[in-house]
């Protein structure tokens, strides 16, 4: 199968033929129809990741068609439509047994763990426990993104952030989980306050239902900026970005009792990042963290998009090539936010 390579963090990936992956008793092999560039993609690249062994083969938001399945599996079969979340649970440590797949403590990460879905075909653990399958009538362009960017948002605005109709919302960075975040929010009935530097971000956080955006490029102090809009503060308030900036302004743009949710990966030498803590005892803040979504939690999420509240498909505003994406690799890092690319692995 063709794939994209990289042989040391940060240098340039290239495309290549690789040997095809085999199933494991317990998973599957997916032929990739559709994947997601992601910015978790690029700290991988970078070499921000522990986890990640060279040659690596990125990607971790997908979907696909099964193409072939191990001797344990009973739930699919080749031919199935699948999407999955990018923690792939073991389905049987105190974690998943209380249905928290997402903090799964042996869990395995495409792309990340193992190569992942920048190729044509890709190997998925614990199948049984983690594929989802895709409804009728949603493309694959679309379903790739639920596994990592759009279900992460969710979980992070509906489960842990408990989101009620009324509040304002602040997103801090409105690329792919960002975006969503905004979408989510909104469609909850929430007054959304969208944060980035890129205008063209904040062009679509309008778009998707922001009611007031924040150009941090132009305006020093953002979280006074998020302070003022929303008459005292976010109510809950998401970093989607991932930095010590972003961070911080989110906890500082909340009102009283407000909720943080900690989106973006926050990568630093020693493991840690400051946190304006005296702002959340004073103020009783609540700071969480949101990691992906179990598969079996995805129902909910599924209906509001199957009746038209939820428009993820919305979000695709590009498709690139397998030879194409070492290159928008790269640019991660550089690149302004909003909207989502989606690989297409066999164009």
């Amino acid at each position: 199968m063709r794939a994209v390579v990289f042989e040391q963090f940060g240098e340039p990936a290239g495309v290549r033929e690789v040997p095809d992956p085999e199933p494991a008793e317990h998973g599957v092999v997916v032929r990739v129809e559709a994947t997601g560039l992601c910015r978790s993609d690029w700290h991988g690249w970078m070499g921000h990741d522990s986890d990640i062994t060279l040659p690596h083969v990125p990607g971790h938001e997908l979907a696909g068609v099964v193409e072939a399945v191990g001797a344990r599996v009973t739930g699919w079969r080749p031919g199935d439509r699948v999407t999955v979340p990018f923690v792939c649970a073991c389905g049987s440590c105190p974690s998943c047994a209380a249905g928290d797949q997402q903090v799964c403590e042996h869990q395995t990460q495409p792309g990340f763990h193992h190569w992942g879905s920048f190729a044509q075909y890709v190997a998925l653990d614990h199948a049984d426990v983690n594929l989802v399958a895709v409804p009728d009538g949603m493309t694959y362009a679309t379903a790739a993104g639920l596994g990592c960017r759009f279900a992460t948002a969710f979980r992070a605005v509906v489960q842990q952030g408990r989101v009620a109709a009324g509040e304002w919302v602040a997103v801090h960075g409105c690329g792919g989980v960002g975006l969503s975040a905004v979408m989510i929010a909104a469609a909850s009935g929430a007054r959304v306050v969208a944060v980035d530097v890129s205008p063209q971000a904040l062009d679509l956080a309008r778009k998707f239902g922001a009611a007031e955006c924040v150009d941090a490029a132009r305006t020093p102090q953002t979280a006074q900026a998020v302070r003022e809009v929303t008459g005292g503060g976010a109510h809950l308030s998401l970093d989607a970005l991932g930095s010590p900036v972003t961070c911080a302004a989110s906890v500082n743009g909340l009102r009283r009792r407000g909720r943080h949710v900690q989106v973006g990966l926050l990568p630093s030498p020693d493991g840690t990042t400051p946190v304006p803590m005296a702002r959340a005892i004073a103020l009783e803040l609540e700071l969480l963290g949101s990691h992906g979504m179990a598969a079996h939690t995805y129902p909910a999420m599924l209906e509001l998009v199957r009746a038209g509240v939820l428009r993820p498909d919305l979000l695709v505003t590009s498709t690139i090539t397998l030879d194409e994406t070492p290159s928008a690799l790269a640019a991660m890092g550089t690149a302004p936010g909003g909207g989502v690319t989606v690989i297409e692995p066999w164009s």
